[in-house]
């Protein structure tokens, strides 16, 4: 391997404090190439760096890389249920499931835009009741993201001052944060010792506890109340509603304890990394006032100010959707894609990695390639305009990650 060293703050998998990943990656890359291996506590990772190489593990090699690998903060929560840290048969079968449900999900009474609709208004009540003054928007941004999710998952939304949701939220905002802890990192290098440590890391576990048990009474109240003749209206009645059909299947994944772990996956992957985009690509654009206001001017060109936005506008507003792609790719939420197994003896860039190593992609180093952005480090929509003012899209344009497992 290009390089061995010992590193022990290189960042955690949370979604959006990795202060140090991006210029540490850089450093080694630039001396020691795009391939290269550091120990994490005592295991050791390949991490993968550059928009070729994250592209080759992610996008070109298939079956080889699709594995997760271990993380042990996630793993005392999770047991390998869901569909985020799952691998496999159950990762196959949930996924299918899962993109299947969702992209049909709508045909019944109300389209998932309809419901983005309405929480819009929701939301525009609030800020009027603000007559003006000024106030921290994240807990609003929070409470949009999960109702939306909510509504299709549980086909329920709650009021942004319902005491019990709230709880929920921060709970489930909390965990994150305290994911990234350094209580939570040490527990991933030494989590036999830290079980029976003080520290964030048990708060962590108190929070997703919390949460998985409000999910749970969830799922119960909608097997009361299944209708097995209606078309299912919302994600856990759907899912209910398969696990009849494969009742008699001895090696069925489709279990309450899989469908509790997969609306715990969907509401953490959707709440916090969506509300926090938003929070900052407002921030980012009070810092750059002409894009904002070439950005009002096409909304009162196109939508105007009479109607709801829908998502049929985004193909006249290319330069409100540029502007949203590099608001993701400056924010550079996720800097480190979530880890990878190997399955089998691999090459890659002339080095050797075998079966069952760690592969950590540096999502972080395709979002500021600088053969694939003029100016990686600066905040500009044109990233993603071409010659015509039409929006383009990017191969590189991977904020969250990429390829089958994304």
């Amino acid at each position: 391997m290009a390089f061995i060293a010992k590193y022990n703050k290189f960042g955690s998998l949370s979604s959006n404090t990795y202060p140090d990943i991006p210029p540490i990656s850089l450093q080694m890359n630039k001396k020691y190439g795009s391939v290269f291996m550091v120990y994490f506590g005592l295991d050791p990772v390949v991490v993968v760096y550059g928009y070729d190489v994250v592209k080759k593990v992610l996008l070109d090699s298939g079956e080889e890389f699709l594995n997760r690998g271990s993380f042990p903060l996630v793993d005392k929560t999770n047991k390998g249920l869901g569909i985020i840290m799952s691998n496999g048969e159950r990762w196959v079968q949930l996924r299918r499931f899962s993109l299947m449900t969702l992209r049909n999900f709508g045909m019944g009474k109300k389209s998932i835009e309809e419901r983005i609709q309405e929480e819009a208004e929701h939301l525009m009540k609030e800020l009027r009741d603000k007559r003006g003054q000024a106030f921290n928007p994240q807990h609003l941004f929070n409470c949009i993201t999960s109702n939306v999710i909510s509504h299709v998952l549980l086909g329920e939304r709650f009021d942004y001052h319902d005491e019990e949701y709230l709880q929920i939220l921060k709970q489930l905002i909390d965990g994150v944060r305290l994911e990234s802890s350094v209580s939570g990192q040490l527990y991933n290098f030494f989590p036999r010792i830290m079980d029976y440590l003080p520290g964030p890391h048990q708060t962590f576990f108190k929070n997703i506890y919390g949460v998985q048990t409000f999910i749970a009474r969830k799922v119960e109240e909608h097997e009361k109340t299944l209708d097995h003749t209606d078309v299912p209206q919302n994600f856990v009645d759907a899912f209910l509603l398969k696990m009849e059909q494969e009742k008699n299947n001895p090696t069925t994944e489709f279990t309450k304890e899989n469908l509790m772990m997969t609306i715990y996956d969907l509401f953490i992957a959707g709440t916090e990394t969506t509300s926090t985009t938003i929070r900052y690509f407002f921030m980012t654009l009070v810092e750059h006032p002409d894009i904002q206001a070439k950005i009002q001017d096409e909304i009162d060109r196109v939508i105007g100010r009479e109607r709801m936005p829908t998502m049929k506008d985004r193909q006249e507003m290319p330069f409100t959707e540029a502007a949203i792609h590099e608001g993701q790719r400056f924010l550079d939420l996720v800097p480190l894609g979530l880890i990878r197994m190997v399955k089998r003896d691999i090459e890659l860039e002339g080095f050797t990695i075998p079966k069952g190593a760690t592969i950590y992609p540096i999502l972080s180093s395709a979002l500021h390639d600088p053969k694939q952005y003029a100016n990686p480090y600066q905040f500009n929509p044109e990233h993603f305009l071409d010659k015509d003012g039409r929006f383009k899209k990017n191969g590189a344009d991977m904020p969250f990650s990429a390829g089958r497992y994304f």
